[in-house]
């Protein structure tokens, strides 16, 4: 239920849709008796595309998400690396039999590093999908064939194939490696990601140590300038508001203790 839900709310609150919205209802109201107010929906919806285009306000939101967790001094052994899914193209992986990066393919980038570097450490990738519709791949298989083709031993590889969104994530992950204490993993995910990811985590019951990846923004503040590509702009901005949602919406639901976590 809580997957759907959130499907549904984050429908209705991106920003990008709700200027879709509403240049949907000026277009239609423009041919009934409301053309005025269709006019000025019409004007509010251009205002709303330039401003949120242009202007880095999507940039300054996700400023504050992703340098909630800086990188960490790594210790001098890891037992273990999960790897959260939204890194891979499960459909396009499978459609053309590679291992298709999407958006967030830092992610797995830095995974392989991290698991070059301490050769001991387990391998888990835990992703489903998060798509409505279901596919013969998941997220999971698609990862496998990265990691493969990125020379890493199968042995030391585990992937949770079943989970839908961060909640599962965590829950089946510590189900499947059992976690001990003393043990050392890292969590790898975008930057932007990590409070609530670490939030979860610890919620669960399953301590990490966050190393974050998949940067969209520079440390310190920069000098406001406009952008020229106002798509985007609004796509930077939609993935700031959901990323914000789904903080409270975890909250809410006591998925997380804390509404920002922090290290």
């Amino acid at each position: 239920m809580f997957f759907w839900f959130s499907k549904i709310l984050w429908a209705m609150a991106a920003p990008s849709n709700f200027i879709g919205a509403l240049l949907v209802l000026s277009a239609v109201g423009l041919f009934t008796r409301f053309a005025r107010q269709a006019r000025f929906t019409a004007a509010l919806a251009a205002v709303l595309y330039l401003s949120f285009g242009s202007l880095p306000l999507g940039l300054e939101m996700l400023r504050p998400l992703e340098n909630r967790f800086p990188r960490p001094a790594l210790p001098d052994r890891l037992d273990g690396i999960v790897v959260l899914g939204g890194a891979m193209d499960e459909v396009i992986s499978a459609d053309r039999s590679l291992a298709q990066l999407a958006e967030s393919g830092t992610r797995m980038t830095e995974a392989a590093l991290l698991a070059r570097r301490f050769p001991e450490a387990r391998l888990v990738f835990t992703g489903g999908s998060g798509r409505i519709s279901e596919h013969a791949e998941t997220e999971a298989d698609a990862a496998r064939r990265f990691f493969l083709d990125q020379g890493l031993a199968p042995e030391r590889m585990a992937f949770e194939d079943r989970s839908r969104n961060t909640w599962e994530n965590a829950v089946m992950t510590r189900d499947l490696v059992q976690p001990m204490a003393g043990e050392r993993w890292a969590l790898v995910t975008s930057a932007f990601h990590m409070p609530r990811s670490v939030g979860i985590f610890r919620k669960v019951g399953f301590d990490v140590i966050p190393f974050p990846a998949d940067y969209n923004t520079l440390r310190a503040r920069v000098r406001l300038t406009p952008s020229y590509e106002a798509g985007l702009g609004l796509h930077l901005l939609d993935r700031a508001v959901r990323e914000y949602i789904g903080l409270a919406a975890y909250y809410l639901t006591g998925k997380t203790s804390e509404l920002f976590p922090a290290p």
